[in-house]
Protein backbone atom coordinates (compact mmCIF):
# COMPACT_ATOMS: atom_id res chain seq x y z
CA UNK A 1 0.00 0.00 0.00
CA UNK A 2 2.75 2.27 0.53
CA UNK A 3 5.34 1.37 -2.12
CA UNK A 4 7.60 4.03 -1.68
CA UNK A 5 8.48 3.17 2.04
CA UNK A 6 11.52 1.47 2.36
CA UNK A 7 13.16 -1.58 4.50
CA UNK A 8 14.50 1.35 6.09
CA UNK A 9 11.47 3.14 6.62
CA UNK A 10 10.30 -0.39 8.65
CA UNK A 11 13.84 -0.54 10.24
CA UNK A 12 13.08 2.94 11.90
CA UNK A 13 9.73 1.80 12.53
CA UNK A 14 10.52 -0.82 14.56
CA UNK A 15 13.78 0.85 16.50
CA UNK A 16 11.13 3.85 17.33
CA UNK A 17 8.15 0.97 18.65
CA UNK A 18 10.72 -0.54 20.61
CA UNK A 19 11.89 2.68 22.44
CA UNK A 20 8.83 4.34 22.87
CA UNK A 21 7.49 0.69 24.70
CA UNK A 22 10.83 0.02 27.08
CA UNK A 23 11.62 4.02 27.52
CA UNK A 24 8.34 5.88 27.13
CA UNK A 25 5.44 3.89 28.41
CA UNK A 26 6.28 2.85 31.72
CA UNK A 27 5.95 6.64 32.80
CA UNK A 28 3.61 8.37 30.73
CA UNK A 29 0.82 8.28 33.38
CA UNK A 30 3.16 9.71 35.60
CA UNK A 31 4.57 12.50 33.44
CA UNK A 32 0.38 12.81 32.79
CA UNK A 33 -0.33 13.94 36.39
CA UNK A 34 3.02 15.69 36.87
CA UNK A 35 2.14 17.79 34.15
CA UNK A 36 5.51 18.35 33.05
CA UNK A 37 7.70 17.74 30.51
CA UNK A 38 10.16 15.20 31.11
CA UNK A 39 13.36 16.54 29.37
CA UNK A 40 15.23 13.00 30.34
CA UNK A 41 12.52 11.60 27.57
CA UNK A 42 13.08 14.56 25.50
CA UNK A 43 16.57 14.20 25.39
CA UNK A 44 16.36 10.01 24.91
CA UNK A 45 14.58 10.79 21.97
CA UNK A 46 17.04 13.26 20.53
CA UNK A 47 20.00 10.60 21.58
CA UNK A 48 18.18 8.40 19.04
CA UNK A 49 17.87 10.84 16.36
CA UNK A 50 14.36 11.54 15.85
CA UNK A 51 14.76 15.46 16.06
CA UNK A 52 17.38 15.04 12.92
CA UNK A 53 15.18 12.64 10.81
CA UNK A 54 14.34 14.84 7.48
CA UNK A 55 17.28 16.99 7.80
CA UNK A 56 20.43 16.38 5.50
CA UNK A 57 23.74 16.74 7.26
CA UNK A 58 25.92 17.62 8.48
CA UNK A 59 22.61 18.72 10.75
CA UNK A 60 20.44 15.44 11.21
CA UNK A 61 20.48 12.05 9.25
CA UNK A 62 19.65 12.55 5.58
CA UNK A 63 16.07 11.04 6.25
CA UNK A 64 12.92 12.05 4.56
CA UNK A 65 9.66 13.26 5.98
CA UNK A 66 7.98 10.05 5.38
CA UNK A 67 10.71 8.88 8.25
CA UNK A 68 9.52 11.47 10.24
CA UNK A 69 6.11 10.83 10.36
CA UNK A 70 6.75 6.92 11.24
CA UNK A 71 8.30 8.38 14.01
CA UNK A 72 5.57 10.45 15.10
CA UNK A 73 2.88 8.07 14.70
CA UNK A 74 5.12 5.28 17.07
CA UNK A 75 5.49 7.75 19.90
CA UNK A 76 1.92 8.74 19.36
CA UNK A 77 0.95 5.20 19.95
CA UNK A 78 2.06 5.84 23.51
CA UNK A 79 1.99 9.57 24.36
CA UNK A 80 0.68 12.30 22.42
CA UNK A 81 2.43 15.34 24.72
CA UNK A 82 6.08 13.28 23.51
CA UNK A 83 4.67 13.54 19.97
CA UNK A 84 3.75 16.93 19.48
CA UNK A 85 6.96 18.00 21.52
CA UNK A 86 8.69 16.25 18.48
CA UNK A 87 6.97 17.15 15.90
CA UNK A 88 6.51 20.84 16.93
CA UNK A 89 10.98 20.66 17.74
CA UNK A 90 11.06 19.78 14.02
CA UNK A 91 8.48 21.54 12.00
CA UNK A 92 8.16 24.83 13.94
CA UNK A 93 11.55 24.85 15.81
CA UNK A 94 14.12 23.57 13.29
CA UNK A 95 12.49 23.42 10.12
CA UNK A 96 11.89 27.17 9.79
CA UNK A 97 15.31 27.92 10.24
CA UNK A 98 16.79 25.27 8.08
CA UNK A 99 14.10 26.67 5.49
CA UNK A 100 14.59 30.18 5.53
CA UNK A 101 17.73 30.55 7.67
CA UNK A 102 21.41 31.83 6.80
CA UNK A 103 24.43 30.26 6.74
CA UNK A 104 25.07 32.13 9.98
CA UNK A 105 21.64 31.19 11.52
CA UNK A 106 21.74 27.33 10.71
CA UNK A 107 25.19 27.01 12.31
CA UNK A 108 23.84 28.58 15.27
CA UNK A 109 21.26 27.07 16.02
CA UNK A 110 20.27 23.82 13.43
CA UNK A 111 23.35 21.25 15.18
CA UNK A 112 21.86 21.63 18.99
CA UNK A 113 17.82 21.67 17.34
CA UNK A 114 18.39 18.78 15.10
CA UNK A 115 20.35 16.41 18.02
CA UNK A 116 17.75 17.10 20.84
CA UNK A 117 20.31 18.90 22.74
CA UNK A 118 17.73 21.61 22.68
CA UNK A 119 14.05 23.08 21.62
CA UNK A 120 12.73 25.68 19.52
CA UNK A 121 9.10 27.28 18.91
CA UNK A 122 7.25 29.20 16.74
CA UNK A 123 4.75 31.96 18.08
CA UNK A 124 2.61 32.78 15.45
CA UNK A 125 -0.77 32.82 17.30
CA UNK A 126 -1.28 35.86 19.81
CA UNK A 127 -4.53 36.02 22.15
CA UNK A 128 -6.74 37.84 19.20
CA UNK A 129 -5.35 36.55 16.26
CA UNK A 130 -5.53 32.15 15.82
CA UNK A 131 -6.96 31.07 12.72
CA UNK A 132 -7.00 34.50 11.44
CA UNK A 133 -3.12 35.16 11.89
CA UNK A 134 -3.67 38.37 9.47
CA UNK A 135 -3.97 39.89 12.81
CA UNK A 136 -1.12 39.81 14.57
CA UNK A 137 -0.23 42.58 16.73
CA UNK A 138 3.31 42.16 18.08
CA UNK A 139 5.43 44.58 16.40
CA UNK A 140 9.28 45.03 15.69
CA UNK A 141 10.63 48.03 14.54
CA UNK A 142 14.53 48.79 13.74
CA UNK A 143 16.44 50.88 16.44
CA UNK A 144 18.79 52.49 13.40
CA UNK A 145 20.98 53.52 16.54
CA UNK A 146 22.23 49.72 17.75
CA UNK A 147 20.78 48.01 14.60
CA UNK A 148 18.70 45.87 17.19
CA UNK A 149 14.90 44.86 16.55
CA UNK A 150 12.57 46.30 19.25
CA UNK A 151 9.47 44.10 19.78
CA UNK A 152 6.39 44.30 21.52
CA UNK A 153 3.42 42.15 21.39
CA UNK A 154 2.10 38.89 23.15
CA UNK A 155 1.62 34.96 21.69
CA UNK A 156 -0.26 32.37 23.47
CA UNK A 157 -0.62 29.10 23.02
CA UNK A 158 3.24 28.15 22.32
CA UNK A 159 4.52 24.84 22.49
CA UNK A 160 8.20 24.02 23.79
CA UNK A 161 8.41 27.63 24.42
CA UNK A 162 9.41 27.46 28.59
CA UNK A 163 11.33 24.46 29.02
CA UNK A 164 15.18 24.58 30.23
CA UNK A 165 15.91 23.03 26.94
CA UNK A 166 14.36 25.92 25.04
CA UNK A 167 17.01 27.50 22.79
CA UNK A 168 14.89 29.80 20.72
CA UNK A 169 11.75 30.94 19.51
CA UNK A 170 10.51 32.35 15.75
CA UNK A 171 8.08 34.87 16.33
CA UNK A 172 5.92 37.02 13.72
CA UNK A 173 5.61 40.51 13.71
CA UNK A 174 4.32 43.40 12.18
CA UNK A 175 7.42 45.35 10.32
CA UNK A 176 5.86 47.91 8.46
CA UNK A 177 2.41 48.41 7.53
CA UNK A 178 0.95 45.59 5.82
CA UNK A 179 4.08 43.85 6.48
CA UNK A 180 4.67 40.58 8.43
CA UNK A 181 8.40 39.18 9.01
CA UNK A 182 9.96 36.42 11.34
CA UNK A 183 12.49 37.05 13.65
CA UNK A 184 14.83 34.89 15.75
CA UNK A 185 14.13 35.71 19.63
CA UNK A 186 17.01 33.49 21.90
CA UNK A 187 15.59 32.46 25.10
CA UNK A 188 17.06 34.40 28.14
CA UNK A 189 16.46 37.77 26.04
CA UNK A 190 15.87 41.09 28.48
CA UNK A 191 12.12 41.78 27.82
CA UNK A 192 10.95 38.24 26.68
CA UNK A 193 9.46 36.89 29.43
CA UNK A 194 7.23 33.32 29.31
CA UNK A 195 4.69 33.11 31.07
CA UNK A 196 3.14 30.52 33.50
CA UNK A 197 2.22 27.36 31.69
CA UNK A 198 -1.40 26.95 30.87
CA UNK A 199 -3.95 24.29 32.55
CA UNK A 200 -4.84 22.14 29.97
CA UNK A 201 -7.28 19.80 29.18
CA UNK A 202 -5.19 17.47 27.65
CA UNK A 203 -1.51 16.92 26.66
CA UNK A 204 -0.62 17.51 30.19
CA UNK A 205 3.07 16.20 29.57
CA UNK A 206 3.57 18.99 26.67
CA UNK A 207 5.25 22.44 27.46
CA UNK A 208 2.77 25.37 26.37
CA UNK A 209 2.95 29.08 27.52
CA UNK A 210 2.15 32.50 26.28
CA UNK A 211 4.49 34.72 26.02
CA UNK A 212 5.33 38.48 26.27
CA UNK A 213 7.54 40.90 24.92
CA UNK A 214 8.41 44.18 26.08
CA UNK A 215 10.83 46.33 24.34
CA UNK A 216 13.15 43.04 23.69
CA UNK A 217 15.91 43.78 21.77
CA UNK A 218 17.66 41.34 19.42
CA UNK A 219 20.41 42.06 16.63
CA UNK A 220 18.99 43.37 13.02
CA UNK A 221 20.94 39.54 11.62
CA UNK A 222 17.96 37.89 13.60
CA UNK A 223 15.40 37.96 10.66
CA UNK A 224 14.55 34.80 9.41
CA UNK A 225 14.16 34.81 5.54
CA UNK A 226 13.22 38.04 3.55
CA UNK A 227 11.72 40.98 5.28
CA UNK A 228 7.94 41.15 4.56
CA UNK A 229 7.50 36.97 3.57
CA UNK A 230 7.21 36.06 7.43
CA UNK A 231 3.32 35.16 7.42
CA UNK A 232 3.94 33.48 3.61
CA UNK A 233 7.29 31.54 5.37
CA UNK A 234 4.73 30.16 8.15
CA UNK A 235 1.66 29.04 5.95
CA UNK A 236 4.51 26.88 3.81
CA UNK A 237 5.79 25.38 7.11
CA UNK A 238 2.08 24.89 8.21
CA UNK A 239 1.79 22.60 4.93
CA UNK A 240 4.19 20.49 6.51
CA UNK A 241 3.01 20.48 10.10
CA UNK A 242 -0.87 19.40 9.29
CA UNK A 243 1.18 16.20 7.68
CA UNK A 244 3.01 15.09 10.96
CA UNK A 245 0.04 16.54 13.20
CA UNK A 246 -2.29 13.67 10.84
CA UNK A 247 0.65 11.34 11.68
CA UNK A 248 0.34 11.59 14.81
CA UNK A 249 -3.54 11.41 14.81
CA UNK A 250 -3.02 8.16 13.41
CA UNK A 251 -0.51 6.76 15.90
CA UNK A 252 -3.77 7.61 18.38
CA UNK A 253 -6.24 5.53 16.40
CA UNK A 254 -3.87 2.42 16.11
CA UNK A 255 -3.90 2.43 20.03
CA UNK A 256 -7.41 2.39 20.08
CA UNK A 257 -7.81 -0.33 17.98
CA UNK A 258 -5.22 -2.36 19.40
CA UNK A 259 -6.51 -1.78 22.95
CA UNK A 260 -9.90 -1.92 22.15
CA UNK A 261 -9.55 -5.31 20.04
CA UNK A 262 -7.10 -6.81 22.65
CA UNK A 263 -9.78 -5.88 25.71
CA UNK A 264 -13.36 -6.56 23.81
CA UNK A 265 -11.04 -10.32 23.59
CA UNK A 266 -10.60 -10.53 27.17
CA UNK A 267 -13.20 -8.82 28.94
CA UNK A 268 -16.40 -11.75 29.59
CA UNK A 269 -19.55 -10.92 30.05
CA UNK A 270 -22.96 -13.11 30.19
CA UNK A 271 -20.59 -15.77 29.81
CA UNK A 272 -18.50 -14.78 26.65
CA UNK A 273 -16.06 -11.89 25.33
CA UNK A 274 -17.84 -8.46 24.55
CA UNK A 275 -15.67 -8.87 21.35
CA UNK A 276 -18.53 -11.56 20.13
CA UNK A 277 -21.45 -9.19 19.86
CA UNK A 278 -21.89 -6.69 16.95
CA UNK A 279 -21.90 -3.97 18.61
CA UNK A 280 -18.94 -3.93 20.45
CA UNK A 281 -17.32 -5.42 16.92
CA UNK A 282 -18.62 -3.53 14.28
CA UNK A 283 -17.20 -0.45 16.58
CA UNK A 284 -13.95 -1.76 15.77
CA UNK A 285 -14.27 -2.95 12.83
CA UNK A 286 -15.23 0.66 12.21
CA UNK A 287 -12.13 2.22 13.71
CA UNK A 288 -9.81 -0.37 11.46
CA UNK A 289 -11.73 0.99 8.60
CA UNK A 290 -10.66 4.99 9.39
CA UNK A 291 -7.21 3.64 10.53
CA UNK A 292 -6.07 2.05 7.38
CA UNK A 293 -7.93 5.80 5.16
CA UNK A 294 -6.32 8.05 7.68
CA UNK A 295 -2.93 6.13 7.22
CA UNK A 296 -3.10 6.14 3.37
CA UNK A 297 -4.38 9.54 3.48
CA UNK A 298 -1.11 10.72 5.20
CA UNK A 299 1.67 8.71 3.52
CA UNK A 300 -0.06 9.81 0.71
CA UNK A 301 0.74 13.11 1.47
CA UNK A 302 3.95 12.45 3.19
CA UNK A 303 5.54 11.17 -0.32
CA UNK A 304 4.30 13.98 -2.42
CA UNK A 305 6.22 16.19 -0.25
CA UNK A 306 9.61 14.08 -0.61
CA UNK A 307 8.90 13.56 -4.06
CA UNK A 308 8.79 17.34 -4.76
CA UNK A 309 5.56 17.56 -5.98
CA UNK A 310 2.42 19.90 -4.69
CA UNK A 311 0.75 18.92 -1.43
CA UNK A 312 -1.18 21.65 -0.17
CA UNK A 313 -4.86 20.27 -0.44
CA UNK A 314 -3.93 16.39 0.01
CA UNK A 315 -2.14 17.76 3.70
CA UNK A 316 -5.26 19.59 4.33
CA UNK A 317 -6.99 16.46 3.41
CA UNK A 318 -5.13 14.12 5.39
CA UNK A 319 -4.85 16.31 8.58
CA UNK A 320 -9.06 17.38 8.41
CA UNK A 321 -9.36 13.15 8.12
CA UNK A 322 -6.97 11.93 10.65
CA UNK A 323 -7.51 14.22 13.56
CA UNK A 324 -11.23 13.69 13.27
CA UNK A 325 -10.96 10.25 12.84
CA UNK A 326 -8.74 9.87 16.05
CA UNK A 327 -11.21 11.66 17.92
CA UNK A 328 -14.02 9.09 16.91
CA UNK A 329 -11.85 6.44 17.78
CA UNK A 330 -10.89 7.40 20.88
CA UNK A 331 -14.87 7.64 21.84
CA UNK A 332 -15.08 4.59 20.89
CA UNK A 333 -12.47 3.16 22.41
CA UNK A 334 -13.42 4.55 25.83
CA UNK A 335 -16.91 3.18 25.55
CA UNK A 336 -16.08 -0.14 24.50
CA UNK A 337 -13.56 -0.22 27.81
CA UNK A 338 -16.80 0.75 29.47
CA UNK A 339 -16.67 2.29 33.31
CA UNK A 340 -12.16 1.19 32.78
CA UNK A 341 -12.31 3.47 30.35
CA UNK A 342 -13.79 6.38 32.70
CA UNK A 343 -10.23 5.78 34.48
CA UNK A 344 -7.25 7.53 33.93
CA UNK A 345 -5.30 4.73 34.75
CA UNK A 346 -6.45 3.68 31.08
CA UNK A 347 -4.54 4.60 28.11
CA UNK A 348 -7.91 5.17 26.17
CA UNK A 349 -8.70 7.48 29.24
CA UNK A 350 -5.54 9.90 28.50
CA UNK A 351 -5.83 9.71 24.55
CA UNK A 352 -9.51 10.44 25.01
CA UNK A 353 -8.53 13.88 26.52
CA UNK A 354 -5.67 14.79 24.38
CA UNK A 355 -7.21 14.29 21.26
CA UNK A 356 -9.71 17.11 21.09
CA UNK A 357 -6.51 19.58 20.71
CA UNK A 358 -5.61 17.47 17.35
CA UNK A 359 -8.59 19.23 15.25
CA UNK A 360 -7.33 22.50 16.70
CA UNK A 361 -3.74 23.10 16.35
CA UNK A 362 -2.17 23.78 13.42
CA UNK A 363 -5.26 24.51 11.40
CA UNK A 364 -8.17 23.90 13.14
CA UNK A 365 -10.83 21.59 10.92
CA UNK A 366 -12.81 24.60 9.55
CA UNK A 367 -9.35 25.80 8.22
CA UNK A 368 -8.90 22.75 6.38
CA UNK A 369 -12.08 22.50 4.89
CA UNK A 370 -11.51 26.27 3.77
CA UNK A 371 -8.50 25.23 2.33
CA UNK A 372 -9.71 22.22 0.59
CA UNK A 373 -12.73 24.04 -0.40
CA UNK A 374 -10.49 26.75 -2.71
CA UNK A 375 -8.43 24.19 -3.58
CA UNK A 376 -11.86 22.80 -5.59
CA UNK A 377 -11.76 26.13 -7.20
CA UNK A 378 -14.84 27.56 -4.85
CA UNK A 379 -14.78 31.16 -3.69
CA UNK A 380 -15.24 30.48 -0.54
CA UNK A 381 -14.47 33.57 1.57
Amino acid sequence: MYPHLTDEHDALRAVVREFAANELEPHVDRWDREQQLPLGAVRAMGELGLFGIPFPEPYGAGGDFSGLCIAIEEVARVDQSLAITLEAGVGLGANPIHKFGTEEQKERWLPDLCAGRTLGAFGLTEPDAGSDAGRTRTQAEVDEATGEWVINGEKAFITNSGTDMTSVVTITAITAAHEISAILVPSGTPGFVVQPPYQKMGWHASDTHGLTFADCRVPEANLLGSRGRGFAQFLEVLDEGRIAIAALAVGVIQRCVDDATRYASERIAFGRPIGANQAVAFRCADMHVALAAARQLTYHAAWLKDTGRPFRQEAAVAKLFATEAAIDATRHATQVFGGSGFLDETAVARHYRDAKILEIGEGTSEVQRLVISRGLGLPVQ
